[in-house]
């Protein structure tokens, strides 16, 4: 009954429990591309007259120190070195005073995360009156003047511990900073498509057959989700009328793309008991037409696959590790159950 329990809410919290009324109308059950052009669709529905110009004034409420009940200053993207006071030379500050916006020496200003000119085709110039791509507020941080400078169009690329050059003409952005890059860079590709390939303003290997960079996935693992990237996402759908789904749930990157697994923040999209011995497991995952089975202990295993309504689609009895054929199931998400005895271990399998 413990595991017909728990089976039941999971299929119950996962059909209900979108967190954010905002993807009431997304199918969760979808994977890779199917969810990803789903969510495109969704994000892509956004307020048209947004300007270049009107980000000065959310910095000002969105990208508020958490830490500072004064609300007075501001975080700045790339910045390690946590004070306020700046002279020349001092680009490392990640505090700004929130009025302090222009183009001078310890002034801050707006970044392009993925990079104007590394689009293709480019983002363009930009003018406070400008609207569209060059004007997404989930693509602009506040910078330090300089720092912003120091970067430029580099690239992203692999680093440890604060921000700055790497390799041959690479950036990186820092380990506090590093979750947020990714989770924008995936909102851009997600919503502008091969303009805004994660290759063009990045450097790394592919996710498997996919156009997403592993470093930025992982980075998506390394780096959680932090107070100032929730307070934009909540500011942003109120005065552009859009989500960073990456944002609200970082494991919608895994669902899409694989790769190491990300926190399920909603605590929907992945499953997992582990009642039975770690060396049950399932590979490679995502699958496609065939799962390799791990049964470490040797002993008789059921296996049974059910879909997200609850349906058993699968059953078999084994004893030993082997491959499965799982051509009959359509792509989505499923869970996967080991069963010895009166002892279980679920866990999810997602279909391509």
């Amino acid at each position: 009954m413990k595991q017909i329990y728990l089976l039941f809410l999971f299929i119950t919290s996962f059909t209900l429990a979108q967190q954010q009324p905002y993807y009431d109308g997304i199918d969760f059950s979808q994977t890779g591309d199917n969810l990803k052009n789903l969510l495109g669709q969704l994000i892509d529905d956004a307020n048209e007259n947004y300007t270049y110009g009107d980000i000065r004034d959310d910095f000002k409420i969105m990208e508020l120190d958490p830490q500072d009940n004064t609300n007075s200053n501001v975080l700045l993207t790339y910045g390690f070195v946590n004070s306020v006071s700046c002279s020349s030379g001092q680009t490392d500050r990640r505090l700004r005073d929130k009025d302090a916006f222009g183009g001078g020496t310890c002034e801050y200003n707006r970044e392009h995360v993925f990079a104007r000119s590394n689009a293709n085709p480019g983002m363009g110039p930009t003018s406070n009156s400008f609207t569209g791509i060059v004007a997404d507020p989930h693509n602009l941080r506040a910078t330090d003047v300089q720092r912003n400078g120091n970067r430029g169009s580099k690239k992203f690329a692999n680093g440890t511990g604060n921000s700055g050059d790497v390799g041959s003409g690479n950036w990186y952005p820092g380990d506090e900073w590093k979750g947020d890059i990714a989770r924008i860079m995936m909102y851009m590709y997600t919503r502008y498509g091969d303009r805004c390939l994660p290759e063009l303003n990045a450097v790394g290997t592919k996710q498997g057959s996919t156009d997403m960079l592993q470093v930025l996935l992982q980075w998506n693992v390394e780096d959680p989700v932090s107070l100032v990237e929730d307070a934009r996402n909540n500011r942003l759908e109120v005065v552009y009328e859009n989500r960073n789904p990456f944002i609200d749930n970082p494991y919608i990157a895994t669902v899409i793309w694989g790769g190491p697994e990300a926190e399920d923040r909603w605590g929907t999209l992945s499953y997992e008991t582990a009642e039975l011995d770690a060396t049950l497991n399932i590979s490679p995952n995502p699958a496609k037409d065939f799962v390799n089975v791990s049964i470490g202990n040797g002993a008789v295993t059921r296996i049974e696959i059910y879909d997200v309504l609850g349906k058993r689609v699968f059953v078999r009895k084994i004893n030993e590790s082997m491959r499965l054929d799982i051509r009959s199931l359509k792509s989505g998400l499923y869970l996967f159950k080991f069963i010895q005895n009166d002892k279980t271990t679920t866990k999810k399998l997602i279909v391509q």
